[in-house]
């Protein structure tokens, strides 16, 4: 049994401060209720797969509808291209590309051309007539189908010789 005793004053004063300074290390360890835990219950419901519809399987082909031994066409004879028109080249003036003076014969038809700067194998073959094939024919030293001429070169332009 405990038996009660007078305090004094000083000695509640004490209590309270105790228990002032107890009371937030007593209330440290609480903490307010835990957020209740939503839980959602799933339920999955198989859907069915869908039945294949079957292929239909092909009729077959009684084997005198088959053809083993096709007939073979040949092709129609090759025609063969016309050869180019040969013929003098004529100086039909300069041009953009084709500004330069021929060398000439005793007749005056243009026998050679030399290139200058910012000449081309096209307009060369338009300044004086004569059909590209043709004139790559006449000058067989002219690579790359007339892409590769340089300044000083001389182009053929008589029909009767060969560069």
């Amino acid at each position: 049994m405990v038996s009660a005793r007078p305090t004094s004053a000083r000695t509640r004063a004490r209590v309270a401060l105790a228990a002032l300074l107890l009371l937030p290390l007593g209330l440290a360890g609480c903490a307010g209720a835990p957020a209740p835990v939503v839980t959602a219950t799933v339920t999955v419901t198989p859907t069915p797969s869908p039945t294949p519809t079957p292929t239909p399987t092909p009729t077959p082909v009684p084997e005198a509808e088959v053809v083993p031994n096709p007939t073979i066409t040949p092709n129609a004879e090759a025609v063969p291209a016309e050869p180019l028109p040969e013929g003098p080249a004529v100086d039909l003036g300069a041009t953009a590309g084709a500004r330069g003076a021929p060398i000439t014969d005793e007749a005056g038809a243009p026998i050679s051309y030399t290139v200058l700067e910012g000449d081309d194998f096209f307009a060369i073959a338009q300044r004086f007539n004569v059909p590209m094939q043709q004139l790559l024919r006449m000058n067989p030293s002219v690579s790359g189908l007339g892409e590769d001429i340089y300044i000083r070169d001389v182009i053929n332009l008589d029909w009767t010789t060969t560069g």
